[in-house]
């Protein structure tokens, strides 16, 4: 099957580059040992995951076809099946030295992370990581952000999970690999297509196809968007270490938190659990500049893009399947926790003034487990914005409130890996589940060598807004 990629689906293609790779990566940790006296599923092993990632990929089409140019760069590419998939390729299997360390585990994912997909086959890969300390495993998954549209393409993450230990029944998949189309058949196709898009030939003419296809949709939405946040816009990001040419060698670092800490400053300070988060990691940025010594004056704040989903017109119960991004302005000079938190929540009531954001609930509903999907969409939102317009992008994924399981093993903990943009060293993504808020820090390696610093910080800026709950 040939399906050509959509003008956004293309743009996110090729803003790939060898010091940025565009997948997204998620980091699930499992408990994969059987309770004493348990006699319940057997542990995940690699076997057992090929055969679950295999039977579900036809909830994942896409995921068994890849990306080929047409011959010229005479129109978009084209989604074709991989005449040659071999899932073992993309499942794989490592280890740590047991008992492994978290820290050991978190220097194998930046490494991982670090290496662009092979654009010759289908854009994803999954590793399962043994002998984790405590009986734990973990898995890694990156997908490529063209991948992934959180509507008619999910991330893979949605499909594996199931709610039990036992995995759900699904239908056999009869999928049978088909003759590869030729380039004068891509060609011929690409010609004929062009010949009812007159508009789109019209580009290809005038760019000679190269970047005729990174346009995004000017839909009356979009337009209001850009509008009320021009202003802030065209004034330019902050100077910031954070914005700086940047390797394709990563970082990353986790953080876990409990959801019930947030609710308790939200509750106190009448604001969106999303308020309490910028606000924490804008306590934890303060604290990391102040720690390279940098100068701050009141004034001083960070630009964040902040992905949100939104609501449809007129479907207060149904979600768009759509991501928008807003500029938010960190107030990392403000020594007062709840000042910041006053400001943050003032800029993010003016912006949503115009979507409702999509309840957590609403969230979990759109396809099992959302936050895989939605951290991949809100990266997507993000690279719409001019590269000196913000100075990070914070992503926060709410997911669902009860135990999940892959393959019969109970999924612990879940951390996005989110990639970093053009002169962005760093990325935070959150993502909470079963009564706990994960952060997943992804960070450019030579750039921001002190990461440890800034993940501490997390905590302590915590720490600082649960104080101010009780003065």
């Amino acid at each position: 099957m040939i399906t050509r990629l959509t003008p956004q689906d293309t743009a996110f293609y090729r803003l790939e580059s060898s010091s940025n790779p565009m997948h997204i990566g998620s980091l699930a940790i499992l408990r994969n040992s059987v309770p004493s006296g348990n006699s319940g599923h057997p542990p995940l092993d690699y076997d057992g995951l090929v055969s679950l990632v295999e039977s579900r990929l036809p909830m994942v089409p896409l995921y068994r076809r890849k990306v080929r140019e047409i011959p010229f760069t005479l129109g978009r590419p084209v989604w074709v099946d991989d005449a040659h998939f071999d899932i073992t390729y993309h499942v794989r299997r490592s280890a740590l030295p047991e008992p492994g360390t978290d820290e050991q585990l978190l220097d194998l994912v930046a490494r991982l992370a670090s290496r662009p997909l092979d654009p010759t086959r289908p854009l994803w890969e999954m590793y399962l990581v043994e002998g984790l300390a405590q009986g734990r495993s973990a898995l890694f998954t990156k997908t490529h952000s063209a991948l992934v549209d959180g509507d008619s393409a999910l991330e893979i993450g949605h499909v594996i999970l199931d709610t039990s230990p036992a995995p759900r029944e699904v239908a056999d998949d009869a999928w049978i690999a088909p003759r590869e189309p030729a380039d004068l058949e891509l060609l011929i196709g690409a010609v004929l297509h062009l010949a009812t898009q007159p508009r789109e030939a019209l580009e290809v003419m005038r760019h000679h196809g190269a970047e005729a296809f990174a346009v995004v949709d000017a839909t009356g939405k979009a337009v209001q968007k850009m509008v009320s946040m021009l202003r802030t816009a065209a004034l330019g990001a902050p100077d910031s270490p954070l914005n700086t040419r940047t390797s394709r060698n990563r970082r990353v670092e986790v953080v876990r938190t409990d959801l019930e800490d947030y609710r308790k400053i939200r509750k106190r300070f009448d604001c969106s659990t999303n308020d309490v988060i910028l606000a924490v990691v804008t306590g934890a940025l303060r604290n990391w500049l102040l720690s390279r010594g940098q100068v701050l004056t009141e004034a001083d704040a960070l630009r964040a893009v902040v992905p949100m989903s939104v609501y449809a017109d007129g479907a207060a119960a149904k979600p768009a399947g759509e991501v928008t991004s807003l500029l938010v302005d960190l107030p990392v000079g403000e020594p007062n926790p709840v000042i910041r938190l006053s400001h943050i929540k003032h800029a993010t009531e003016a912006h949503s003034r115009h979507q409702l954001g999509v309840q957590a609930r609403t969230l979990v509903h759109m396809a099992g487990f959302a936050p895989a999907s939605l951290h991949a969409m809100s990266v997507r939102s993000a690279s719409t914005f001019a590269e000196h317009t913000f100075n990070l992008v914070i992503t926060n994924a709410p997911g669902p409130q009860q135990p999940m399981y892959i393959g019969g093993a109970r999924m612990l903990e879940m951390y996005p890996v989110s990639p970093l943009l053009r002169f962005q060293a760093l990325s935070i993504g959150l993502t909470s589940y079963d009564g706990r808020v994960f952060y997943g820090l992804t960070a450019d390696r030579d750039a921001m060598a002190d990461i440890a610093v800034l993940t501490a910080s997390v905590h302590e800026s915590m720490e600082e807004m649960l104080g101010a709950c009780v003065q």
